[in-house]
C-alpha cells in the first residue's frame, strides 16, 4: 500500500468525523475548544487540504454533501475520490498531512496460526483445527 493510500484512508475518516459534528459549517467554523480531538484534527486536515487543493471547489462540494447525508456511502466515497486527487497531485501535502496523523496501526503475528488484528474487529477470531465457529445455513 502506498503512502498516499495509507494517508488518504486516515484523512478520509477525521474530515468524516469533523463534517458529521458541523456540518457544512465545518468549512468555515473556527475551532471549538470543547471539541473532540478527532474533530478538530479533522477540521485542521481540512483546512490544509483546502488551503492547497488546485480544486477546491469540487473539495468543498464533496465536503458539503457529505454534511447533507453523513450516512450515504457515495456521498464519503466522493470525498474519499477528491482528497485523494488533491493529494495525488502535491507529494509534499501528503507528507504534512502523514505527519498531522497518529500512527497507522499495526499488527504483526508469528508462530503457527497466529492472529495479527490491526484496527478494530468485531467477528469472532479463531484458530485451530476443530473449531467451533463455522458457516451457518
Amino acid at each position: 500500500m502506498s503512502e498516499l493510500d495509507v494517508v488518504v484512508g486516515q484523512v478520509v475518516p477525521v474530515i468524516g468525523a469533523a463534517v458529521g459534528a458541523y456540518g457544512a459549517g465545518v468549512l468555515t467554523r473556527a475551532q471549538d475548544a470543547a471539541a473532540d480531538a478527532t474533530v478538530t484534527l479533522g477540521q485542521r486536515v481540512l483546512a490544509r487540504l483546502l488551503h492547497h487543493a488546485p480544486r477546491r471547489a469540487a473539495l468543498e462540494a464533496a465536503v458539503s454533501d457529505l454534511a447533507a447525508d453523513s450516512g450515504d456511502p457515495d456521498a464519503l466515497a466522493a470525498l474519499r475520490f477528491q482528497v485523494r486527487k488533491a493529494l495525488a497531485q502535491d507529494p509534499e501535502l501528503v507528507a504534512q498531512l502523514a505527519g498531522m496523523l497518529p500512527p497507522a496501526p499495526s499488527a504483526s503475528a508469528s508462530g503457527p496460526r497466529s492472529v495479527a488484528v490491526a484496527g478494530d474487529n468485531s467477528a469472532p477470531i479463531t484458530t485451530g483445527d476443530h473449531s467451533p465457529i463455522g458457516e451457518s445455513g
